[in-house]
């Protein structure tokens, strides 16, 4: 390969992996050391230079000029020095820089380069990878789907020069992704170990759809409406408390735009996922309530501030709704708020097709996406 065709190569690399041409070539000069110290008898003392614009590099090994050579390895008499560099005057105890040829170097030497070199791309590659994420940490992206594992259902998603897996669990409700999708994930986490940075890509993190709205809703993207908390489980539910900061705008009507066309656009990307907005409130009890509609709350009543539980007191025929299906909306109600719910129907008695037992929806950890 000649130096032209060495460039041309790091320039096509540069240009397909992101890793810098500076970034190689330090790689290359490494790998040459290590070679020379191998075949110069542990002399590693060399002079690298490179032009890329030249299409030129040379390398140099440092040498001590001595009357007597006693390890040519290390050292060259003042005769050998002038006919190296008829340009310079020498003395004994000077150092020369003595041109190498690389191809030289030997079959041990150069393989030991080569792994070098190939380790320096697996670390570029690395860190580009890991910067590439870090960067869409906690952000939707558009990927496309490469493969899918027929039995696990686990996809492989490729985001920009990377690839990320998401999982079975992860996807939203029964959709199908198909080879060669293209889809929105979200990044809701970035991890670094022994196989490299790997991106913890998601459809049914609350995250997902904190994003969905502000990618839609122009007020939420420029702070006038403020998304409070969300809770979610992906496929089924999603509740969602917002505010507004200008008491002109309507903070739901702007979040379900004209016509419900842009909470529309997003159930139909979560595949018909239903989404309950309610306005936020410091008030706990007025945040309560409206964290449990569809259902009508009669009241809401404090039983204990420091652990955060409450009683809701609704109409009896309501009882099932503010409960949901298998305790849907209590829980999530609970999740959105951070407060422990006990839900009573108004009489003070369960009918004959409720619960046996008073409903407690846990204020469990969180689901809410921070910025």
């Amino acid at each position: 390969m000649t130096n032209k065709e060495l460039f041309e190569a790091l320039r096509m690399f540069e240009k397909e992996k992101d890793i810098p041409m500076d970034f190689m070539l330090q790689q290359i000069q490494k790998a040459i050391e290590i070679a020379c110290k191998s075949y110069y008898g542990g002399n590693e003392n060399v002079v690298f230079k490179a032009d890329p614009e030249k299409n030129s590099f040379d390398v140099k090994l440092v040498k001590t000029i001595v009357d007597e050579v006693e390890d040519p390895n290390f050292e060259v008499t003042l005769e050998e020095a002038c006919q190296i560099n008829k340009r310079k005057k020498f003395a004994v105890g000077d150092e020369i820089e003595v041109p190498l040829d690389p191809k030289r170097l030997g079959r041990i030497a150069v393989s030991s380069a080569r792994n070098v070199i190939r380790q320096g791309i697996r670390a570029g590659e690395k860190g580009q990878s890991l910067i590439e994420f870090q960067s869409k940490l906690g952000e939707i992206v558009t990927a496309t789907v490469e493969r899918i594992d027929m039995k696990s259902g686990v996809a492989t998603i490729r985001i920009g020069k990377s690839t990320a897996m998401l999982p079975k669990v992860e996807q939203v409700g029964i959709e199908e992704l198909h080879e060669g999708d293209l889809v929105k994930v979200y990044i809701a986490d970035v991890k670094d170990n022994e196989r490299g940075p790997h991106a913890i890509i998601s459809r049914s993190h609350p995250g997902f759809v904190r994003r969905l709205f502000e990618q839609e809703v122009p007020e939420i993207y420029d702070g006038v409406v403020e998304i409070k908390s969300v809770s979610r489980e992906a496929g089924s539910r999603t509740k969602m408390a917002v505010v507004s900061n200008n008491p002109d705008v309507d903070a739901i009507g702007a979040c379900i735009g004209p016509k419900g066309t842009r909470v529309n656009t997003i159930v139909n990307e979560l595949g018909g996922e239903k989404i309950d907005i309610i306005v936020y409130s410091d008030d706990p009890q007025k945040y309560v309530s409206a964290a449990l509609s569809p259902a009508t709350v009669l009241k809401v009543d404090i039983t204990d501030e420091e652990t955060k539980s409450c009683k809701a007191t609704v109409p009896d025929d309501q009882l099932s709704l503010a409960i949901g299906n298998k305790g849907q909306n209590a829980r999530l109600a609970a999740r959105l708020t951070g407060w422990r719910i006990d839900i009573r129907p108004e009489s003070g008695f369960y009918g004959e097709d409720e619960e046996d037992e008073t409903v407690e929806a846990q204020a469990e950890e969180a689901e809410q996406t921070e910025e």
